[in-house]
Protein backbone atom coordinates (compact mmCIF):
# COMPACT_ATOMS: atom_id res chain seq x y z
CA UNK A 1 0.00 0.00 0.00
CA UNK A 2 1.28 3.32 -0.91
CA UNK A 3 2.26 5.56 2.10
CA UNK A 4 3.44 8.90 1.40
CA UNK A 5 4.70 11.08 -1.63
CA UNK A 6 6.27 9.46 -4.26
CA UNK A 7 5.64 5.63 -3.20
CA UNK A 8 3.29 3.62 -5.38
CA UNK A 9 1.28 0.33 -4.94
CA UNK A 10 -0.82 -1.86 -7.36
CA UNK A 11 -5.02 -1.79 -7.47
CA UNK A 12 -7.26 -3.95 -8.96
CA UNK A 13 -10.55 -2.42 -10.62
CA UNK A 14 -13.66 -3.37 -9.14
CA UNK A 15 -16.94 -4.03 -10.91
CA UNK A 16 -20.08 -2.45 -9.55
CA UNK A 17 -23.10 -2.42 -11.23
CA UNK A 18 -23.06 -3.11 -15.39
CA UNK A 19 -21.20 0.09 -16.74
CA UNK A 20 -19.29 1.29 -13.16
CA UNK A 21 -16.00 0.46 -12.05
CA UNK A 22 -14.43 1.40 -8.78
CA UNK A 23 -10.83 1.76 -7.62
CA UNK A 24 -10.10 2.44 -3.18
CA UNK A 25 -8.18 5.35 -2.74
CA UNK A 26 -4.76 5.07 0.01
CA UNK A 27 -6.53 5.67 3.39
CA UNK A 28 -3.13 7.74 3.93
CA UNK A 29 -3.74 10.11 1.06
CA UNK A 30 -7.16 10.65 2.39
CA UNK A 31 -6.60 11.50 5.73
CA UNK A 32 -3.52 14.07 4.54
CA UNK A 33 -6.63 15.96 2.72
CA UNK A 34 -8.56 15.81 5.13
CA UNK A 35 -11.37 13.98 3.06
CA UNK A 36 -14.16 12.36 4.09
CA UNK A 37 -17.08 10.22 2.25
CA UNK A 38 -19.13 12.12 -0.17
CA UNK A 39 -16.32 14.76 -0.83
CA UNK A 40 -16.15 15.69 -4.09
CA UNK A 41 -13.17 14.67 -6.16
CA UNK A 42 -11.59 16.45 -9.39
CA UNK A 43 -10.65 13.50 -12.01
CA UNK A 44 -8.71 14.42 -15.15
CA UNK A 45 -8.28 12.27 -18.18
CA UNK A 46 -4.73 13.14 -19.19
CA UNK A 47 -3.00 13.33 -22.91
CA UNK A 48 -1.10 10.39 -21.95
CA UNK A 49 -3.56 8.42 -21.34
CA UNK A 50 -3.19 9.08 -16.59
CA UNK A 51 -6.00 10.07 -14.76
CA UNK A 52 -5.47 12.61 -12.07
CA UNK A 53 -7.52 12.64 -8.99
CA UNK A 54 -7.66 16.19 -6.64
CA UNK A 55 -9.29 17.28 -4.05
CA UNK A 56 -11.38 20.12 -5.13
CA UNK A 57 -10.71 22.80 -3.07
CA UNK A 58 -7.06 22.01 -2.64
CA UNK A 59 -6.09 25.27 -4.36
CA UNK A 60 -7.94 27.09 -2.20
CA UNK A 61 -6.56 25.98 1.15
CA UNK A 62 -3.10 26.11 0.13
CA UNK A 63 -0.59 28.81 0.51
CA UNK A 64 3.48 28.86 -0.69
CA UNK A 65 4.89 30.99 2.66
CA UNK A 66 8.62 31.65 2.95
CA UNK A 67 10.35 33.76 5.31
CA UNK A 68 14.05 35.28 5.78
CA UNK A 69 15.84 36.60 9.11
CA UNK A 70 17.83 39.80 7.29
CA UNK A 71 20.39 39.72 10.15
CA UNK A 72 21.36 36.16 8.97
CA UNK A 73 21.50 36.51 5.44
CA UNK A 74 24.80 37.02 3.67
CA UNK A 75 25.49 40.67 3.12
CA UNK A 76 24.19 42.46 0.15
CA UNK A 77 21.57 39.27 -0.92
CA UNK A 78 17.91 39.91 0.82
CA UNK A 79 17.06 40.90 -2.51
CA UNK A 80 18.68 37.35 -4.60
CA UNK A 81 16.37 36.05 -2.13
CA UNK A 82 13.30 37.88 -2.24
CA UNK A 83 13.30 36.85 -5.98
CA UNK A 84 14.27 33.31 -5.91
CA UNK A 85 10.93 33.33 -3.46
CA UNK A 86 8.85 35.24 -6.07
CA UNK A 87 9.84 33.37 -9.15
CA UNK A 88 9.49 30.35 -7.20
CA UNK A 89 5.99 30.81 -6.65
CA UNK A 90 5.91 32.01 -2.67
CA UNK A 91 2.37 33.56 -2.23
CA UNK A 92 3.50 35.34 1.49
CA UNK A 93 6.93 36.73 2.08
CA UNK A 94 7.91 37.46 5.68
CA UNK A 95 11.02 39.37 6.73
CA UNK A 96 12.33 39.66 9.82
CA UNK A 97 15.22 42.23 10.86
CA UNK A 98 16.52 44.11 13.74
CA UNK A 99 14.70 47.39 14.55
CA UNK A 100 18.00 49.41 13.19
CA UNK A 101 18.23 47.75 9.79
CA UNK A 102 14.54 48.53 9.22
CA UNK A 103 15.79 51.57 6.96
CA UNK A 104 18.22 49.06 4.80
CA UNK A 105 15.28 46.64 4.44
CA UNK A 106 12.88 49.31 3.53
CA UNK A 107 14.92 50.57 0.50
CA UNK A 108 15.56 46.36 -1.01
CA UNK A 109 11.68 45.95 -0.38
CA UNK A 110 10.54 48.64 -2.30
CA UNK A 111 13.12 47.53 -5.12
CA UNK A 112 12.00 44.15 -4.80
CA UNK A 113 8.44 45.46 -5.39
CA UNK A 114 9.58 47.77 -8.56
CA UNK A 115 10.92 44.56 -10.10
CA UNK A 116 7.93 42.65 -9.60
CA UNK A 117 4.17 42.11 -10.39
CA UNK A 118 1.35 41.56 -7.68
CA UNK A 119 3.43 41.60 -4.47
CA UNK A 120 2.35 44.47 -1.75
CA UNK A 121 3.02 44.85 1.53
CA UNK A 122 0.17 43.70 4.14
CA UNK A 123 1.57 43.86 7.14
CA UNK A 124 4.37 46.39 8.30
CA UNK A 125 5.70 46.44 12.33
CA UNK A 126 9.02 47.78 14.33
CA UNK A 127 10.94 44.03 13.54
CA UNK A 128 9.24 42.17 10.54
CA UNK A 129 7.18 43.20 7.40
CA UNK A 130 5.19 40.67 5.42
CA UNK A 131 4.51 40.48 1.87
CA UNK A 132 1.53 39.12 -0.01
CA UNK A 133 1.65 38.29 -3.70
CA UNK A 134 -2.39 39.39 -4.65
CA UNK A 135 -1.86 38.31 -8.47
CA UNK A 136 -3.27 34.77 -9.33
CA UNK A 137 -0.98 33.03 -11.46
CA UNK A 138 -3.62 31.73 -13.59
CA UNK A 139 -4.75 35.13 -14.55
CA UNK A 140 -2.52 36.79 -16.80
CA UNK A 141 -1.92 34.73 -20.00
CA UNK A 142 1.48 34.18 -20.85
CA UNK A 143 1.05 35.40 -24.03
CA UNK A 144 -0.18 38.61 -23.57
CA UNK A 145 3.23 39.31 -20.99
CA UNK A 146 5.50 37.90 -24.02
CA UNK A 147 3.53 40.70 -26.55
CA UNK A 148 3.93 43.39 -23.83
CA UNK A 149 8.23 42.16 -23.99
CA UNK A 150 7.89 42.20 -27.32
CA UNK A 151 6.29 45.65 -28.03
CA UNK A 152 8.78 47.53 -25.43
CA UNK A 153 11.78 45.82 -27.63
CA UNK A 154 10.13 46.89 -31.04
CA UNK A 155 9.49 49.95 -30.04
CA UNK A 156 13.26 50.83 -28.21
CA UNK A 157 14.78 49.73 -31.71
CA UNK A 158 12.29 51.89 -33.55
CA UNK A 159 13.35 54.67 -31.46
CA UNK A 160 17.34 53.84 -32.25
CA UNK A 161 16.29 53.47 -36.23
CA UNK A 162 14.80 57.41 -35.62
CA UNK A 163 17.79 58.42 -34.33
CA UNK A 164 20.14 57.04 -37.32
CA UNK A 165 17.75 58.83 -39.36
CA UNK A 166 18.26 62.46 -38.28
CA UNK A 167 14.91 61.58 -35.50
CA UNK A 168 15.15 63.44 -31.79
CA UNK A 169 17.77 61.31 -29.08
CA UNK A 170 15.34 62.36 -26.40
CA UNK A 171 12.56 59.49 -27.46
CA UNK A 172 15.48 57.06 -25.75
CA UNK A 173 15.18 58.66 -22.83
CA UNK A 174 12.91 56.45 -20.77
CA UNK A 175 14.79 53.26 -22.46
CA UNK A 176 16.00 52.66 -18.57
CA UNK A 177 12.48 51.90 -17.90
CA UNK A 178 11.36 49.60 -20.95
CA UNK A 179 14.47 47.90 -20.02
CA UNK A 180 13.41 47.30 -16.52
CA UNK A 181 9.48 46.72 -17.41
CA UNK A 182 10.63 43.94 -20.03
CA UNK A 183 12.79 42.43 -16.91
CA UNK A 184 9.84 42.54 -14.65
CA UNK A 185 7.30 40.83 -17.32
CA UNK A 186 10.11 38.04 -17.37
CA UNK A 187 10.45 37.25 -13.86
CA UNK A 188 6.00 37.14 -13.83
CA UNK A 189 6.16 34.91 -16.66
CA UNK A 190 9.13 32.28 -14.97
CA UNK A 191 7.04 32.87 -11.86
CA UNK A 192 3.79 31.44 -13.46
CA UNK A 193 5.84 28.87 -15.13
CA UNK A 194 7.30 27.49 -12.28
CA UNK A 195 3.52 27.66 -10.34
CA UNK A 196 2.00 25.95 -13.52
CA UNK A 197 4.48 23.01 -13.00
CA UNK A 198 3.32 22.36 -9.95
CA UNK A 199 -0.51 23.23 -10.03
CA UNK A 200 -2.60 21.38 -13.03
CA UNK A 201 -5.59 23.34 -12.06
CA UNK A 202 -3.11 26.88 -12.96
CA UNK A 203 -1.96 24.85 -16.62
CA UNK A 204 -5.74 24.33 -17.43
CA UNK A 205 -6.56 27.58 -16.50
CA UNK A 206 -3.91 29.09 -18.54
CA UNK A 207 -4.27 26.59 -21.45
CA UNK A 208 -0.94 25.24 -21.53
CA UNK A 209 0.58 21.70 -21.75
CA UNK A 210 3.87 21.76 -19.09
CA UNK A 211 6.12 21.33 -21.92
CA UNK A 212 4.43 24.69 -23.57
CA UNK A 213 5.27 26.23 -20.68
CA UNK A 214 8.75 25.95 -20.90
CA UNK A 215 9.11 26.90 -24.51
CA UNK A 216 7.03 30.03 -23.70
CA UNK A 217 9.90 30.57 -20.50
CA UNK A 218 12.30 30.10 -23.60
CA UNK A 219 10.38 32.81 -25.72
CA UNK A 220 10.52 35.00 -23.23
CA UNK A 221 14.29 34.70 -21.60
CA UNK A 222 15.26 35.21 -25.51
CA UNK A 223 13.35 38.51 -25.62
CA UNK A 224 14.83 40.07 -22.47
CA UNK A 225 18.15 39.35 -23.75
CA UNK A 226 17.12 40.89 -26.96
CA UNK A 227 16.25 44.16 -25.01
CA UNK A 228 19.46 44.02 -23.00
CA UNK A 229 21.28 44.62 -26.32
CA UNK A 230 18.78 47.08 -27.69
CA UNK A 231 19.07 49.15 -24.07
CA UNK A 232 22.75 48.74 -24.86
CA UNK A 233 22.64 50.48 -28.73
CA UNK A 234 19.89 53.14 -26.48
CA UNK A 235 22.36 53.93 -24.22
CA UNK A 236 25.28 54.37 -27.15
CA UNK A 237 23.21 56.69 -29.32
CA UNK A 238 21.80 58.50 -26.74
CA UNK A 239 24.95 59.61 -25.44
CA UNK A 240 26.70 59.99 -29.13
CA UNK A 241 24.23 62.20 -31.16
CA UNK A 242 26.94 63.67 -33.44
CA UNK A 243 28.06 60.24 -34.73
CA UNK A 244 24.51 58.71 -35.15
CA UNK A 245 22.31 61.84 -36.45
CA UNK A 246 21.37 61.29 -39.89
CA UNK A 247 24.00 58.51 -40.26
CA UNK A 248 21.07 56.37 -41.54
CA UNK A 249 24.25 54.55 -44.04
CA UNK A 250 25.35 52.90 -40.98
CA UNK A 251 26.21 49.32 -41.91
CA UNK A 252 24.86 47.70 -38.07
CA UNK A 253 21.93 50.50 -37.91
CA UNK A 254 20.70 49.68 -41.09
CA UNK A 255 20.34 45.75 -40.94
CA UNK A 256 18.02 46.86 -37.75
CA UNK A 257 14.46 46.93 -39.86
CA UNK A 258 15.63 43.65 -41.83
CA UNK A 259 15.83 42.30 -37.99
CA UNK A 260 12.64 44.00 -36.58
CA UNK A 261 10.70 42.60 -39.30
CA UNK A 262 11.91 38.80 -39.01
CA UNK A 263 10.88 39.06 -35.20
CA UNK A 264 7.91 40.56 -35.97
CA UNK A 265 7.02 37.65 -38.70
CA UNK A 266 8.38 35.17 -35.59
CA UNK A 267 6.00 37.03 -33.46
CA UNK A 268 2.94 36.56 -35.28
CA UNK A 269 3.74 32.54 -35.38
CA UNK A 270 3.42 31.86 -32.08
CA UNK A 271 -0.10 31.57 -32.79
CA UNK A 272 -0.56 30.60 -36.42
CA UNK A 273 3.07 28.51 -35.78
CA UNK A 274 3.77 27.83 -40.24
CA UNK A 275 7.07 25.92 -39.93
CA UNK A 276 7.52 27.29 -43.52
CA UNK A 277 7.60 31.17 -42.63
CA UNK A 278 9.36 30.76 -39.20
CA UNK A 279 12.29 29.09 -40.91
CA UNK A 280 12.36 32.28 -43.86
CA UNK A 281 12.52 34.35 -40.92
CA UNK A 282 15.51 32.55 -39.63
CA UNK A 283 16.96 32.40 -42.56
CA UNK A 284 16.78 35.75 -43.43
CA UNK A 285 18.32 36.53 -39.61
CA UNK A 286 21.38 33.60 -40.47
CA UNK A 287 22.38 35.79 -43.72
CA UNK A 288 22.25 39.01 -41.13
CA UNK A 289 24.60 37.74 -38.60
CA UNK A 290 26.83 36.34 -41.92
CA UNK A 291 26.64 39.91 -43.11
CA UNK A 292 27.17 42.02 -39.81
CA UNK A 293 30.45 39.35 -39.22
CA UNK A 294 32.00 39.99 -42.58
CA UNK A 295 30.99 43.49 -41.88
CA UNK A 296 33.26 43.26 -38.85
CA UNK A 297 36.34 41.64 -40.33
CA UNK A 298 36.17 44.49 -42.97
CA UNK A 299 36.19 47.11 -39.86
CA UNK A 300 39.32 45.03 -38.56
CA UNK A 301 40.80 44.89 -41.68
CA UNK A 302 40.51 48.23 -43.14
CA UNK A 303 41.03 50.63 -40.03
CA UNK A 304 43.32 51.51 -37.42
CA UNK A 305 42.52 51.33 -33.98
CA UNK A 306 40.23 54.16 -32.90
CA UNK A 307 36.75 55.51 -31.82
CA UNK A 308 34.94 54.79 -35.04
CA UNK A 309 36.18 51.59 -35.48
CA UNK A 310 35.25 50.22 -31.41
CA UNK A 311 31.88 52.26 -31.88
CA UNK A 312 31.21 50.31 -34.71
CA UNK A 313 32.11 46.95 -33.56
CA UNK A 314 30.46 47.37 -30.97
CA UNK A 315 26.69 48.07 -32.63
CA UNK A 316 27.62 45.42 -35.47
CA UNK A 317 27.83 42.98 -32.35
CA UNK A 318 24.93 43.75 -30.52
CA UNK A 319 23.03 43.99 -33.93
CA UNK A 320 24.46 40.31 -34.82
CA UNK A 321 23.44 39.22 -31.07
CA UNK A 322 20.03 40.15 -31.89
CA UNK A 323 19.94 38.19 -34.69
CA UNK A 324 21.01 34.88 -32.87
CA UNK A 325 18.35 35.25 -29.59
CA UNK A 326 15.69 35.98 -32.30
CA UNK A 327 16.61 32.71 -34.04
CA UNK A 328 16.60 30.79 -30.71
CA UNK A 329 13.34 32.26 -30.64
CA UNK A 330 12.13 30.65 -33.86
CA UNK A 331 14.05 27.46 -32.60
CA UNK A 332 11.45 27.41 -29.26
CA UNK A 333 8.27 27.50 -31.64
CA UNK A 334 9.67 25.09 -33.90
CA UNK A 335 9.80 22.87 -30.62
CA UNK A 336 6.21 23.72 -29.51
CA UNK A 337 4.41 23.12 -33.33
CA UNK A 338 6.65 19.94 -33.36
CA UNK A 339 5.40 19.00 -29.50
CA UNK A 340 1.71 19.74 -30.32
CA UNK A 341 1.73 17.47 -33.47
CA UNK A 342 3.61 14.08 -31.72
CA UNK A 343 0.95 11.57 -30.92
CA UNK A 344 1.51 8.41 -28.45
CA UNK A 345 0.60 5.08 -30.37
CA UNK A 346 0.42 2.26 -28.17
CA UNK A 347 3.18 -0.42 -29.58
Amino acid sequence: MALGPGEHDVRKLQATGGSTFTLSLPKPWVLDNNLAPRDSLRVDWRPSGALRITPLDILQTLEKHTSFNYEKLPMDSLHDHLMGAYISGADVIRISFASESRGNVGKIVRRFLRSTRGFEIVDEEETYWSLRCLLNAGDMPLHASLNRMYLQVSSLSRDIIGAFEGGEPDFLDDSEERESEVDALLYLIERQVRILLDSHLVATKLNLTRSQAIEYANLARSLERMMDHVYTMAKFVHGNPDFVSGNQEFIPASKLPRWQASLKELMINIRTRDSVRIEVARHELKDLQIELAAYEQAVVDRTQPNQWAAQSMRMSESVRRLCAYSRDFGESLLNMKISAETRDVRK
